[in-house]
């Protein structure tokens, strides 16, 4: 069976992923299956989705009371699930206002339209101008590539979409002198997920928030891959004391259901009237459903205080083995956001992981990212942390 699945994927899905020779069936907290009985520690969740682990009871049964009672009925009318987690949202952050669409590029791309509606309904329609960050990744869309710091995901694309500019990540004199009276917003994540597991200096956002203020520019965070406790905080801009104009949500708000958020400011999500933008999936009931319980058990159940404290504790693992390997540059990131950056390719090692029962994954050719179910054990890391040893030896 498992030959034939592959077969017919390659034949029918568009080639747009590289995929393993494996075929997944089966999960449970954070192992998951494949079709020939393989286990497998799952240290990808789903590329930091699956933040409660695969089949959780209370998601499982959420969607399935929900998918007994409403599925779909368009953005025309209100529904309960939807108003709740938005209610929910709201009350955990600083925003005032969410639009859900379905996807992190989605939530993207209605933070990029809502900066310049912003503007152009204050009568200054020139300021229409974004400056992102190198090695950024905000999605796939013409917009949202057009917002990545990353040449190899806009080749073949050409042209892309104007009034994006780019400045080093970290370096705020770049920023300072990359604002101007045409732009509108400064968009960035908090930690670079794409780009390498990348954290800037402590105080950077600190400097971005202030300059955005400085300059009257908005300031739009990106907290697809960071947000839903990721970093030992329910949003990664906490641990720096800032507050966003615009935050972008995704991923791990619905624990594996296609949702995305866009949470703004009253001052802000003004712009948006009726009309200004749309999206007919956007935050069904039943996808709402699911990130409601989601949001709740990792808002409400000590799930962030132990991603902190189980993040540390594997950093400081990864921290060891640096010490035995000397190819091992550099240990990155915060909480069960985490990387090594190797002196070498790291990709290779990503099947050999695999056929040892550890799933992960690269990325820049050079790091080894980590981003398991933040209800991951210290015996299921201290298992990665012997193969990783052995292997590179």
């Amino acid at each position: 069976m498992t030959k034939s699945i592959m077969q017919t994927a390659d034949r029918v899905i568009a080639a747009t992923y590289k995929r393993f020779p494996i075929v997944l069936k089966r999960g449970q907290g954070c192992t998951v299956w494949d079709t020939q009985g393989r286990k497998y520690t799952d240290f990808v969740a789903g590329i930091a989705v699956c933040n409660l682990g695969h089949a959780h009871p209370r998601i499982a049964d959420a969607v399935a009371r929900q998918a007994k009672e409403l599925v779909h009925v368009s953005n025309l009318y209100y529904t309960i699930p939807q108003t709740e987690l938005a209610q929910l949202l709201v009350k955990n952050s600083f925003a005032d206002r969410v639009f859900f669409g379905n996807s992190g590029a989605e939530a993207n791309e209605a933070a990029i339209k809502l900066a310049r509606k912003y503007f152009n309904d204050k009568g200054q329609p020139q300021r229409s101008g974004i400056v992102s960050m190198e090695k950024s990744f905000h999605g796939r869309t013409m917009a949202t590539l057009s917002a990545t710091g990353q040449e190899k995901i806009k080749k073949g694309f050409d042209p892309v979409l104007d009034g994006f500019s780019f400045v080093p990540f970290g370096d705020i004199e770049a920023l300072k002198a990359a604002i101007d009276d045409r732009t509108c917003a400064v968009m960035l994540e908090p930690i670079q997920g794409e780009g390498g597991i990348r954290c800037p200096a402590p105080d950077f956002l600190k400097k971005v928030r202030e300059l955005c203020d400085r300059c009257g520019v908005l300031m739009i965070l990106d907290e697809i891959q960071t947000g839903m406790g990721r970093t030992g905080k329910l949003f990664a801009h906490e641990h720096d004391g800032v507050t966003p104009d615009i935050m972008t949500l995704a991923k791990a708000l619905a624990n594996g259901l296609p949702i995305g958020a866009m949470l703004a400011t009253e001052t802000v999500a003004a712009a948006f009237g009726p009309g200004a933008h749309a999206s007919t999936f956007g935050g069904t009931p039943l996808v709402t459903a699911a990130a409601l319980e989601t949001l709740k058990m990792i808002a409400g159940e000590g799930i962030v205080d132990r991603a902190r404290t189980t993040g540390d504790y594997f950093k400081d693992a990864l921290k060891q083995l640096k010490l035995k390997h000397h190819c091992i540059l550099e240990v990155r990131g915060k909480g069960l956001l985490l990387g090594i950056q190797l002196d070498r390719l790291a990709d290779e090692l990503v099947p050999v992981l695999m056929e040892k029962g550890f799933l992960v994954n690269c990325v820049q050719g050079d790091t080894l990212r980590f981003v398991p179910p933040l209800i991951v054990e210290k015996n299921e890391i201290d298992a990665l942390i012997r193969c990783l040893d052995e292997l590179l030896k």
